[in-house]
């Protein structure tokens, strides 16, 4: 970042959406405030509380943390009366009151977004009108008159949280669509908002402006949820335009003003992770007085990529610290397991292999076969809170010669009914079948067990213990 860049993300006094001021302090002052809380939380002898807490009815994978017992220690610690952590391939690892319909303020824009970029090119026009210009709250710094194309706008819409944005971004778009009736541009995309909303499969959302805000003259039965709000900004960040936009950072912009000069806006950055927060790449806060302080967060890392939503936090920090919270967790708990565990070992050409298992040749009455894996180091990148990790073992039938190397059983893996890995048996040495006088002294064999209540085969055993397989 420039020296220009770091002066603006110090000093801008910036508003998010609903009136509330935020100013971001220069570091000498920034510095001060610890020290002084320090001095006086030490004068006044008062303990500083703990940060966020945990609910028996928070959810982890779809079942509360109460039902599966699982202790507050291992929980996410958050804030945010409403959240949801999600996969990039739908799971959901944790919800809290996902399904209450709640305000979302500017996290709105997001759908604002999706509109845009699936019903108009990148360099269409946008003109910017007096309603737009006037709308208030937080703006990108538009004027009556501005003109850009579509792609320019949207950077203004989702850096700072442009409502003067969302309104021309909405007017344009709008006049594009199938359900414009040449009167009302706007009303048309918020129609195609909801129409959207409703084709991804969201199940308590409604839209009545492109930009969030809900008081005063905009105040309405507008409406989402966590858990749609995660619909939306999985589907949303599958669009590489998209990503790019939420992704961007401060940046600068180019408009034309009404007089036809060229004009540079700044814009600054509502999302505080951009650039701080390892894999942080979006999304959008939101801010009303009805709403909270709202965070959709997207973090993508070698271990996968999670979407975040907090809704309700009580404070901008607590938004950030309560989505990093999330993140934090989702990650220290996903984990590399080894999945062959054996004190046994059995030499394979002057090479120590783990003896696996030992697998009944049925042509004999006592004689198994040792049983290793190709792999020895073979493991799984599993969720820890998902549960213990099992193994189902299946054996050949063996009969006839048996050469080492042969394939002679299969060890599949699962964590809660889901395969993570599996692994062929492999014969440790060669066992031949018995020959024509050994068949017969094996018939008699089997005719004295018969007689006798005794088994007439060995039976297979596995060594591969697992409870060795998880430390949950």
């Amino acid at each position: 970042m420039n020296s220009a860049r770091a002066s603006i993300r110090q000093n801008v006094l910036y508003k998010e959406q609903g009136g509330t001021r935020f100013r971001r302090l220069a570091p000498s002052a920034r510095r001060a405030i610890p020290c002084a809380m320090f001095v006086l939380a030490a004068w006044c002898g008062l303990a500083q509380p703990a940060f966020g807490d945990v609910r028996p009815d928070d959810e982890i994978l779809s079942q509360s943390i109460a039902a599966q017992g699982i202790a507050p220690a291992a929980c996410p610690d958050i804030q945010a009366e409403n959240a949801l952590l999600v996969s990039s391939d739908g799971t959901v690892y944790f919800a809290r009151d996902a399904h209450e319909p709640v305000k979302i303020a500017s996290i709105t824009k997001v759908m604002t977004a999706l509109v845009a970029l699936e019903n108009a090119p990148l360099d269409t026009p946008v003109v910017v009108d007096a309603q737009a210009a006037g709308v208030g709250e937080s703006s990108a710094g538009l004027r009556e008159g501005d003109s850009m194309d579509l792609e320019t706008a949207l950077y203004a819409l989702m850096v700072p949280s442009g409502n003067d944005a969302a309104i021309a971004i909405a007017k344009t778009v709008g006049a594009m669509l199938p359900g414009f009736d040449g009167q009302n541009a706007q009303a048309a995309f918020v129609d195609a908002m909801n129409a959207k909303a409703a084709q991804l499969g969201c199940e308590d959302t409604v839209y009545t402006n492109p930009h969030g805000l809900d008081a005063g003259a905009f105040e309405s039965d507008s409406r989402s949820t966590a858990s749609d709000v995660g619909i939306v900004v999985s589907y949303a960040m599958e669009n590489e335009t998209f990503r790019s936009l939420v992704d961007a950072g401060d940046t600068t912009i180019e408009v034309v003003s009404a007089d036809g000069s060229a004009r540079f806006l700044p814009l600054v950055s509502t999302d505080e992770l951009i650039g701080v927060y390892e894999g942080i790449c979006g999304v959008k806060t939101g801010t009303t007085e009805a709403a909270g302080y709202c965070f959709a967060g997207a973090v993508s890392r070698d271990e996968g990529e999670f979407y975040s939503v907090v809704l309700a936090s009580p404070d901008s920090d607590a938004r950030f610290a309560d989505t990093t919270a999330l993140f934090d967790w989702v990650y220290g708990n996903i984990v590399q397991r080894r999945l062959i565990n054996t004190g046994e070992y059995v030499e394979i050409d002057g090479v120590k292999s783990p003896l696996v298992a030992r697998v009944a040749h049925t042509q004999w009455p006592d004689c198994t076969v040792d049983a290793t894996v190709a792999d020895s180091d073979l493991s799984a990148e599993v969720f820890a809170l998902k549960g213990d990790i099992e193994q189902e073992v299946s054996y050949h039938d063996l009969q006839g010669d048996i050469a080492q190397g042969d394939v002679i059983g299969e060890i599949v893996f699962t964590q809660a009914g889901e395969t993570i890995a599996s692994c062929d048996l492999i014969a440790a040495h060669d066992q031949p079948a018995p020959d024509f006088f050994q068949r017969i002294g094996v018939w008699f064999d089997r005719l004295i067990r018969e007689m006798q209540g005794q088994p007439e085969s060995a039976s297979s055993t596995c060594l591969n213990d697992p409870a060795a397989l998880s430390d949950k």
